[in-house]
C-alpha cells in the first residue's frame, strides 16, 4: 500500500502502533489505564516526541509510515500545500517554518 492510499487517520493510527513498540516504557507506565486513557497518553506521547525530533505531529506520522526517501519526498509535497492554501509565497513559508530545501 503506498502513502496516498492510506487515509490520514489510518497512517496515524499505523504511525501510533509503530511509535508504542519503541516506547516499551510507555505501555508499561500506562498499562493499568483505562482503554481511552491509554490511547490519550500514547497520542500525548506521540506530540511529544514529534516536538522533541523538532516536526509537527503530522510528520512524525510520515516518519513512521515511509521510506526515509519517501519522508522527505511526501513531506515538502504537504508542505507545498500548506503554503497554497494559506496563500504564502514558497520561499516565506519555508522561512517561517524552517524549512531547507
Amino acid at each position: 500500500m503506498t502513502v496516498k492510499e492510506l487515509s490520514q487517520q489510518a497512517r496515524h493510527e499505523q504511525a501510533l502502533a509503530k511509535y508504542v513498540l519503541d516506547a516499551p516504557e510507555l505501555l508499561e507506565e500506562i498499562k493499568d489505564l483505562s482503554p481511552d486513557d491509554q490511547k490519550d497518553q500514547i497520542q500525548w506521547a506521540f506530540e511529544d516526541e514529534a516536538e522533541a525530533q523538532g516536526l509537527q505531529p503530522w510528520e512524525l506520522t510520515l516518519k513512521y509510515t515511509t521510506t526515509p526517501e519517501e519522508f522527505e519526498v511526501e513531506r515538502l509535497k504537504l508542505h507545498k500545500e500548506a503554503a497554497e492554501v494559506l496563500g504564502v509565497e514558497w520561499e516565506e513559508y519555508c522561512e517561517m517554518n524552517n524549512l531547507v530545501v
